[in-house]
């Protein structure tokens, strides 16, 4: 227990100290969906203990602040199959947005997408329906209609009309509210960094790590989004060339602004490749260049 020669010392201790644990909060959160968005969710359990533990000092036992942490807790339970453990996670989640005063659209958003997962893993699809609505909606407010966190919503919905091969429902939130609004997002970060690129200029005098915009949770989302959409769109190639291309390309603006050039260029390499092979026009052969070309430049004169 720390000494304090007053109680300004002590206030300004207990300040410090709550400022810590914040931190760890937002901390463990990131990590623990990190991990869900990897598949991996035996490993984000203790972070999202952690971050929920961190959750209780800070804010009580009772508070709407603890909710994000219950929820990952239920999207973990259920990826290991723990179904009965899920929903425990979830009505306590539902009980303190109950109880409490004030809840975020934000908040809200996140516990009807959870409950929408539940009832996708219990093959409830009409109910999944029902809650993927209301998180978009949620969402919506929250953020705007074509934002990047609103699109998950649309994601998982997409993923149930693809499941019950409704194709052409699937197809348009595929494609509309999913892969678009990851384009424009990743191309308006594309756009400045490669235009910083040609001039051989950076702003800030520096290249940073990362270009996303994107905290670690957010990039291993888009990762996980853009995949699964890929990997449809592939099963379905001979109909669909020019949007497995788009989503192709998507996937180069995002491991190239991540810098993981050999990914970017890899997945440019097989857009290129369908172009070819589907004798596709040349303002697509062309843009897929320019890409490879950007990449190759970036590997061998890296800003610094």
């Amino acid at each position: 227990m720390p000494f304090y020669n007053s109680e300004e010392e002590r206030q300004h201790g207990l300040q410090q100290q709550q400022q810590r644990q914040k931190h760890l909060i937002e901390f463990c959160y990131t990590v623990a969906q990190k991990y869900l968005f990897e598949g991996k969710h035996e490993d984000a359990v203790p972070a999202a203990l952690h971050s929920l533990r961190f959750r209780m000092n800070v804010y009580g036992l009772s508070s709407v602040e603890l909710v994000p942490a219950y929820l990952l807790l239920a999207e973990a339970s259920l990826g290991l199959g723990q179904t009965v453990q899920a929903e425990e996670y979830l009505s306590q989640a539902q009980w303190t947005v109950l109880k409490s005063t004030h809840c975020s659209n934000a908040t809200y958003s996140l516990l009807h997408r959870n409950l929408g997962l539940l009832y996708m893993a219990k093959k409830n699809y009409e109910e999944a329906r029902y809650h993927l609505a209301n998180d978009i909606y949620f969402a919506s407010c929250a953020f705007g209609t074509e934002d990047i966190r609103t699109s998950g919503g649309y994601f998982q919905l997409a993923n149930i009309f693809y499941g019950l091969n409704k194709l052409d429902l699937a197809d348009t939130l595929y494609t509309k509210q999913v892969s678009e609004i990851w384009h424009k997002y990743l191309n308006d970060h594309y756009q400045v960094l490669s235009q910083a690129r040609v001039q051989q200029i950076d702003l800030l005098g520096k290249r940073f790590e990362n270009d996303t915009g994107l905290d670690e949770a957010q990039e291993a989302e888009a990762i996980r989004t853009l995949t699964s959409i890929l990997n449809i769109r592939e099963s379905t190639l001979g109909q669909t060339p020019l949007k497995t291309i788009f989503v192709l390309k998507i996937l180069v603006m995002l491991y190239y602004l991540m810098m993981n050039f050999s990914k970017a260029q890899e997945y440019a390499k097989r857009a290129l490749s369908i172009v070819k092979e589907k004798r596709l026009g040349s303002h697509e052969r062309k843009a897929i260049k320019k890409l490879l070309n950007l990449i190759s430049t970036e590997e061998e004169h890296p800003i610094t």
